[in-house]
């Protein structure tokens, strides 16, 4: 799962070639060794390179952000069919125990849900308010 910015893409530009090979391998989780192997680069230069060049910390913070953005929508697009099967074992399972089981997930999933959105909409409405005062 490449993203759309990585070396081959089209948001490509302020770091070199092989900065841009090793934070996509530290964005994707390998460790160093591996980063400086897939990029030419030496372990000691990519720690430099953390340490020295803001764009290349910057790069795999971005390439993170659009790996778990692409990863978060695959698990959202199961979550309807997971959320259907829940709800078919709460009706339709063979044992009490079955549509017991589903129908706490069912709950306590939806409750879960439920918490997190409203938690996003009062950060969203903080954020807002800060912004319309001027702080940031």
């Amino acid at each position: 799962m490449r993203p759309e910015s990585a070396p081959d893409g089209p948001g490509f530009g302020e770091l070199t070639p092989k900065q841009e090979a090793a934070a996509l391998a530290l964005a994707a989780g390998h460790p160093l060794r591996v980063a400086a192997k897939q990029s030419g680069a030496g372990e000691r230069t990519i720690k430099t390179w953390s340490a020295t060049v803001p764009a290349f910390g910057r790069r795999i913070a971005e390439l993170r952000a659009e790996m778990t953005g692409r990863a978060l929508g695959r698990l959202a697009d199961g979550m309807a069919g997971a959320a259907d099967t829940l709800g078919f074992l709460s009706r339709k399972g063979k044992s009490e125990t079955v549509r017991l089981g589903a129908a706490r997930a069912v709950l306590e999933l939806g409750n879960k849900l439920r918490e997190a959105v409203e938690l996003e909409a009062r950060i969203a409405a903080l954020e807002a308010g800060s912004t319309k005062r001027g702080v940031r």
